[in-house]
């Protein structure tokens, strides 16, 4: 896609700050707070002096920069991250100093925060690589990791082996310096080395994952200007994003579970703005006195604004991949093909 300079109403050409700036402003409150929780304090000062400061932005030029994003990010199918690539995207945000503490932490000495990474592994790879080890070495991992994390891993692992590190660990006393050095050392050098090169996700789930947190207008709005400037990409994205309508895809015990956790409130929010399809499969599966009340809800709620109906209709959508995740359901995108783990 070809390159247009990204200028406010003002004429200046953003800077990188100012362009995560107006990211930020166009995913809005209930979108962005994910990413705001991820950023520290001098990014988020950063940013929201740039904010502050960027006045007016043209349509257009939010509407641009979002597209390049998103062209970016999927037109070579993926990203390389390394660390050359991460300072100088640092660099572009944060102070040099800043940049310099940060980049000397990640070049710093071995097991440097290693168990605060290692917290934030999928219980399921942590557990599968750990059921490999030495209950002894499992319990040392274990007893330095989030008790929360712990517990998620200790409930996969075979029921023998978790009661033995269990054991191990109740039994434990202060584990040489030495000992623990090693256990880092194998994990960085084996487990974290072998995530980095297998969880690399497809670019487009990633952007459609983004795209299904649009309102419907926004991203109306954006998949059409991606598909002028990157047809296939478009595509693509759209067969990998996961709405409301796809949650009549569940089956029975998969929609009965859903319903079962929903909130009545977001639910009736969420079928006031549905198709009458999605409205019949989802009053069809409620007991006959649940939706006689659920359908005197909606009829007693008058209009509603279409921005309430997309935020409740994303809240059901977030339940059931949080659901799924649990392994409480199974949603797929097609009946019988490519189910979706998430």
């Amino acid at each position: 896609m070809a390159s247009r300079a990204l200028t406010p109403s003002s004429g200046r050409r953003l800077s990188g700050v100012e362009r995560a700036a107006v990211l930020m402003l166009a995913l809005g409150e209930t979108h962005g707070e994910e990413v705001w929780k991820l950023l520290d304090d001098d990014e988020i000062r950063d940013l929201s002096a740039a904010m502050s400061s960027l006045g007016a932005v043209e349509v257009e030029t939010v509407e641009n920069l979002m597209v390049e994003f998103a062209s970016r990010l999927t037109s070579n199918g993926g990203i390389v991250g390394d660390v050359e690539s991460t300072e100088r995207l640092l660099t572009q945000f944060l102070p040099k100093e800043r940049v310099g503490s940060i980049m000397e932490e990640i070049r710093g000495p071995a097991g440097r925060n290693m168990w605060e990474k290692l917290s934030n592994v999928p219980e399921a790879a942590l557990a599968n690589y750990l059921k490999n080890e030495y209950p002894q070495t499992v319990a040392v991992v274990l007893s330095k990791i989030r008790a929360e994390q712990a517990a998620r891993v200790l409930a996969i692992l075979p029921e023998d082996f978790a009661l033995d590190v269990v054991r191990r660990m109740l039994a434990m006393e202060s584990v040489q310096k030495d000992i623990l050095e090693r256990v880092e050392q194998t994990l960085r050098s084996e487990l974290m080395s072998s995530l980095s090169q297998t969880s690399r996700r497809d670019a487009h789930e990633v952007m459609a994952e983004i795209f299904n947190a649009f309102d419907r207008q926004t991203e109306t709005r954006f998949l059409t200007k991606l598909e002028e400037a990157a047809k296939e990409s478009a595509e693509r994205i759209k067969q990998l994003m996961f709405t409301f309508d796809d949650l009549a895809k569940l089956d029975s015990a998969g929609i009965q579970t859903l319903l079962r956790d929903a909130p009545r409130d977001r639910l009736t929010v969420a079928l006031k703005g549905a198709s009458q399809l999605m409205r019949e499969f989802i009053l069809g599966n409620l007991s006959g006195r649940a939706a006689r009340m659920l359908a005197d809800d909606m009829e007693a709620m008058g209009p509603v604004r279409l921005r309430d109906v997309d935020e409740a209709q994303a809240a059901l959508v977030n339940l059931a991949k949080d659901l799924a995740a649990r392994g409480q359901i199974t949603i797929s995108k097609s009946k019988g093909e490519d189910e979706l783990v998430y």
